[in-house]
């Protein structure tokens, strides 16, 4: 059987990036006495680095930008199936006409 997927929160991730920062302590003594991947403290450090207090927002939670990019693309879809109704819509009255 695989192991099963643990999720930190914001504050504990938040907390463990800090004793890098802040405290000077090295990625790997830090993520081994949490007991975490050495790879996973760096990229959260990354992370909060990257998008600052906006940095992991939480299960099912999007960013703005995520956000954002789902809005478009909806909308999107939306236009591109108006354009093809008008489309077939000139076809037939085209054909009505003749």
């Amino acid at each position: 059987m695989g192991s099963s997927r643990r999720k930190h929160s914001r504050e504990f991730k938040i907390e463990a990036v800090k004793q890098v920062v802040v405290k000077g302590r090295p990625v790997s003594e830090v993520a081994e006495g949490l007991g975490v991947n050495p790879n996973m403290l760096s990229r959260w450090k990354t992370e909060l680095w990257s998008d600052g207090a906006v940095a992991f927002p939480g299960n099912g939670k999007a960013s703005a930008n995520d956000e954002e990019v789902r809005r478009l693309r909806r909308e999107l879809a939306t236009a591109q199936q108006e354009r093809d109704i008008l489309k077939k819509a000139v076809v037939f009255f085209a054909k009505a006409k003749s």
